[in-house]
């Protein structure tokens, strides 16, 4: 049995297993096998074994599987390093033989095979282009899945480098990874790059790169949020632990100043609200000076909501 076929055999088990879930122990030995294979950039290509593996990556729970897994794409990414000026060199070459059959007036017959041969490359290269989308953003031109509109590549770019500012931790997912399904998440909700969409992003930006708020990076890296709940967090939601409990302590204080004038108020029209004029009021008296002192009295105005004190 040749190398692609023992590959196809392979693939054909981990897509099941990608599948449901299911048999870790299985999916290590599948791992191992295609570890200890021969596999050059023709099977690559042919095959899309890399997407498969990426998927079987994503769908596993077992640490193993995925290191495993990890380290495979991440070796295939080293080969395709090496070998990627080649398709260049056998595009120039092929568009320079095109273009001396033309000029030469060579048979129809002869263009329509060589165009098809040039379609035929160029549709195997971005298939794999394709499985390896996960693994290769960093350096390989399909780092962002085909994607051509500038405003969401650049948004995607600020995420990442917000991302970056938390010391990269092996167990974690990677950061241009990350950063492109929270973009797609936020551009899910919008279905477009407007003002909204910006300020969302520019939100999501500035709290995972504020040092005061550092659980919210590393839960985000780590897994513990999702990137559709971070798409849809408010402020108050992403906020530190120390101003939510800032937060809480306005709250309580601006509760008490609004019941102040109200809670055992005793209701008068001796007294004249000096906004609105009228004898509406509600007044309480309270000890706040030494026990010698008169008393003070806080009114507030049922008519208008204007408070004042008077000793």
């Amino acid at each position: 049995m040749s190398v692609e076929e023992e590959v196809y055999k392979i693939q054909k088990s981990m897509t099941k297993i990608s599948s449901d879930g299911n048999d870790q122990a299985q999916a290590m030995d599948l791992l191992k096998a295609l570890q200890d294979l021969d596999i050059n950039l023709e099977i690559l290509t042919k095959t899309r074994i890399g997407m498969t593996v990426n998927q079987l990556r994503k769908s596993s729970r077992d640490e193993e599987v995925i290191s495993l897994a990890k380290s495979l794409i991440k070796n295939w990414k080293k080969f395709l390093g090496n070998s990627a000026p080649a398709p260049t060199t056998t595009n120039n070459t092929s568009s320079s033989s095109s273009s001396k059959e033309k000029s030469s007036s060579k048979s129809s017959s002869t263009g329509k095979k060589e165009e098809k041969k040039r379609e035929e490359k160029k549709s195997s290269s971005d298939d794999y282009k394709s499985s390896s989308h996960s693994s290769q953003r960093s350096s390989y031109p399909a780092s962002s899945g085909g994607m051509t509109d500038a405003v969401r590549l650049k948004c995607r770019e600020m995420l990442a480098t917000a991302l970056k500012t938390e010391p990269f931790n092996e167990g974690c997912a990677d950061v241009e990874e990350l950063a492109e399904e929270l973009e797609d998440a936020i551009h899910a909700e919008f279905r477009n790059t407007d003002m909204k969409y910006k300020n969302r992003i520019r939100s999501r930006v500035a709290n995972l790169k504020d040092p005061k708020n550092p659980t919210l990076r590393s839960n985000f890296l780590c897994g513990a949020v999702t990137a559709q709940k971070l798409a849809k967090m408010t402020p108050e939601e992403m906020a530190s632990d120390e101003m939510k409990k800032i937060r809480e302590k306005f709250v309580k204080e601006a509760i008490n100043d609004a019941q102040l004038a109200t809670v055992q108020g005793t209701q008068t029209d001796l007294l004249k609200c000096g906004k609105c004029k009228k004898r509406n009021c509600t007044y309480n008296q309270l000890q706040t000076r030494s026990a010698d002192e008169p008393m003070t009295t806080f009114v507030m105005c049922n008519e208008c909501g204007h408070r004042w004190k008077f000793c």
